[in-house]
């Protein structure tokens, strides 16, 4: 896991190349992805956003090819996951950056009572900071919520972050806090998508995992991979994954090559 700079490493393409050959000759393979701004560009309506079709068809083709799957892991809640992506019901979805799973009847286990009066509690907070902020959207999940700020200035939204951050502790004092591009997210349960991978790993018996993610959380996923795993981070910012593509176009490429490669192995 190299690369801690913020900048595009542009001459890291033939160890990509070397990497991806390399984990295409894995017995089983597990194929984990990121959705927003990793498959899909940000859009302001996040019920509007699709996959790029190179990248989908990629996607579809990799989760044809022998020995391997793709999960999608993403901090979307499971519904709108499979709406956006319309994913064929074979295909594993991992929601709620952990919490909800739709993979052969392995779920999570499900919300207590407690949790869920926890989630209700800090809902009714954050919607009280909703009306102060207009353009500021809060998102409702099973385990948490999410506040988005894409629509509003870099000055409203850390107004509006800061104001939500002190209201959901004050709501609950063991609310899981993490950030994200232009949301800051609420939660009950301390799951990450590298708990996600991790589980993941073993369920299916993976001698090697691909991770492709763009966002903070994403980071989660980059850590627990080990070697001969191979991480890519899709934009800027620090990472601890050990490769780096410029934005979900160029990532549209390395899945094409991994499905070729996967294809003829």
């Amino acid at each position: 896991m190299r690369d801690q700079s913020t900048n595009v490493d542009e001459t890291a393409a033939p160890e990509l190349d070397t990497a991806l050959a390399d984990l295409a000759a894995s017995d089983t393979l597990l194929v984990a992805l990121d959705f927003d701004g990793t498959l899909a560009p940000f859009a302001d309506d996040p019920g509007q956003v699709g996959a790029l079709p190179g990248s989908w068809a990629a996607v579809l083709t990799l989760q044809r090819a022998k020995g391997t799957e793709v999960v999608l892991v993403s901090g979307r809640p499971l519904d709108s996951l499979a709406r956006v992506t319309g994913a064929p019901s074979d295909m594993s979805l991992v929601g709620s950056h952990g919490v909800e799973w739709r993979v052969d009847g392995h779920d999570q286990e499900a919300l207590t009572a407690e949790e869920h009066d926890r989630v209700a509690r800090i809902g009714a907070a954050l919607d009280a900071v909703g009306e102060r902020f207009p353009g500021v959207v809060i998102e409702h999940k099973p385990a948490g919520h999410g506040v988005h700020t894409r629509r509003v200035s870099a000055e409203v939204a850390a107004e509006a972050n800061a104001a939500a951050s002190a209201a959901a502790h004050e709501a609950d004092a063991d609310v899981l806090e993490r950030g994200g591009k232009d949301i800051l997210e609420f939660a009950v349960r301390h799951v990450t998508k590298g708990d996600a991978i991790d589980r993941l790993r073993e369920l299916r018996g993976a001698d090697a995992v691909f991770f492709a993610g763009d966002d903070v959380t994403d980071e989660d996923a980059f850590r627990v991979l080990r070697d001969g795993d191979v991480g890519v981070k899709v934009g800027e910012g620090d990472t601890l994954a050990g490769h780096r593509v410029a934005d979900p176009a160029a990532l549209t490429d390395v899945l094409k090559q991994l499905a070729r490669l996967r294809a003829v192995r």
